[in-house]
């Protein structure tokens, strides 16, 4: 029989966070790595977390009128070279085929980093007048970026995402797609994944290679460190002019058409995993769970047990995600193999319950138990799944929070990052060269110029580093 004690072979989460965090995905069975490195295998388990995402995604993505399409894998290197800052952004990540079976390519081509030179192309075969404008389109697939440095999930050479790109009439209609959809990925962050973001723009250095804007959702992790989880870009006519899309405008004049572009990726099951995990493994939010309640039957050997935990599944199987634990590990392994993979609420069920007309739940985010009635379970457990989504998203709010400091000088900035890492806010006079200094004595980034520009604790108007005169709050932290 498996051995009773998974849980303590994580290692510890404040000691060794990195370890701790790699032992998740292992035991709790979400990936394992692949014979080529950086690449990684997402299994069932893992994969079924990210399917609830995308569809969560997928459904706002078509209430908003978007359409799904699909683009090759393989892009010429002649789309690539035509929008100069793009190709010098991704060159070093770029991976190549330059054969087809034994025979040389008379041109290389990219593998995919993203997509914005061939839909662009493909745009401008399809775009003629503005009768046809907004293009609103989507696709799921997978990019590659050959990453010297890997961890799965956050960071892979090869990762599953969504990337939307779109073309408008106006800049205006532009702006509006750009902040809608990153809108969109904050309310699938906190309302599906109770993960809490800020949202804002991008500095200038940290913008998308081709974009005249990025803005970003960001998250803060249970270390202090931040991690990217959603951006959206306003291309404006960039990649439209360089790649020649026309259409004919209702003064009849040619005219380059607006252009956004907006991705979300599998690597915000790493923020998942580092916003909510503890000490005993995964804590998946209810809205996402694969599985949402396991039943867990006490002496299932004793007459009527198993029978009423399959009567109980088949009663709410359509209400909520629901699996019955019929192996015959022992009650202590199931509720450690349980707790392990993050499942939201445990229901145990035994001889004595049967005799009581009782279940005991078991929420995995606070421990907590409370037994009910049989004839009250569904709507019970409803009401507990919602306390359990609320629950962790309230809970990762207030470590945010707390983990959100001001500076009003580079003092204090280091010693906010060093005794409480996490966000720090300060002002920022907009120099790079500014952001450049902070990250090499500080190793943080800016990580975006936050909408709801918060100055509470900040005394002056005055850049953080240098002391000159600064208009906007930004928020710095090290990061994934």
């Amino acid at each position: 029989m498996a051995k009773n004690n998974q849980k303590k072979e994580l290692a510890n989460m404040e000691e060794n966070f990195p370890q701790w965090y790699t032992d998740i995905i292992r035991k709790a069975d979400l990936a394992d790595y692949s014979p080529v490195k950086g690449f990684m295998v997402i299994k069932p388990y893992g994969f079924a977390i990210w399917e609830n995402i995308q569809d969560a995604l997928d459904n706002r993505f078509k209430e908003t009128g978007h359409q799904n399409m699909y683009f090759p894998l393989l892009i010429p290197e002649t789309l690539l070279e035509k929008e100069k800052e793009h190709v010098e952004g991704f060159a070093p990540e770029v991976a190549w085929v330059t054969k087809g079976g034994d025979k040389e390519l008379n041109e290389r081509l990219v593998v995919r980093p993203t997509s914005e030179t061939l839909i662009t192309t493909m745009y401008g075969k399809w775009l003629n007048s503005y009768r046809q404008l907004p293009f609103l389109y989507n696709q799921w697939c997978s990019v590659v970026r050959w990453e010297k440095t890997t961890r799965p999930f956050l960071r892979t050479s090869e990762f599953l995402w969504q990337e939307g790109h779109t073309l408008h009439e106006t800049a205006e209609e532009a702006q509006e797609e750009t902040l809608k959809m990153l809108d969109i990925y904050r309310e699938i962050l906190e309302d599906y994944m109770a993960v809490p973001v800020v949202t804002g723009r991008k500095s200038p250095k940290e913008t998308f290679a081709g974009a005249e804007q990025t803005y970003t959702v960001e998250a803060l992790m249970h270390d202090g460190q931040a991690l990217q989880s959603g951006t959206s870009h306003n291309f404006g006519t960039k990649f439209t002019s360089a790649y020649d899309v026309t259409f004919l405008d209702r003064n009849n004049e040619q005219t380059n058409p607006f252009q956004t572009s907006w991705g979300f990726s599998t690597r915000v099951i790493g923020a998942l995993i580092m916003v909510h995990g503890d000490e005993n493994g995964l804590v998946i939010p209810p809205k996402i769970a694969p599985i949402q309640t396991v039943i867990i039957p006490i002496q299932m050997n004793k007459e009527g047990v198993l029978d009423k935990a399959y009567e109980l599944r088949d009663r709410l199987k359509d209400k909520v995600r629901i699996q019955i634990d019929e192996t015959d590990n022992s009650p202590g392994w199931k509720f450690n193999e349980w707790e392990l993979k993050g499942v939201p609420v445990r229901i145990e069920l035994g001889p004595r319950d049967l005799k009581n007309n009782q279940a005991v739940l078991a929420r995995r985010d606070t421990g907590e138990k409370i037994t009910v009635d049989l004839d009250e379970l569904d709507e019970k457990l409803i009401e507990l799944l919602d306390q359990v989504q609320e629950n962790l998203f309230n809970k990762a709010l207030e470590h945010r929070e707390n983990r959100t400091s001001a500076a009003n000088n580079m003092d204090e900035f280091k010693e906010n990052l060093e005794e409480n890492p996490g966000f720090v806010r300060a002002m920022w006079c907009g120099d790079q060269a500014c952001e450049d200094h902070i990250k090499d004595e500080t190793g943080a980034t800016l990580r975006c110029i936050p909408f709801d520009q918060n100055k509470e604790g900040i005394e002056e108007d005055t850049c953080v580093y240098c002391g000159k005169h600064a208009d906007e709050v930004a928020y710095f932290a090290r990061a994934y």
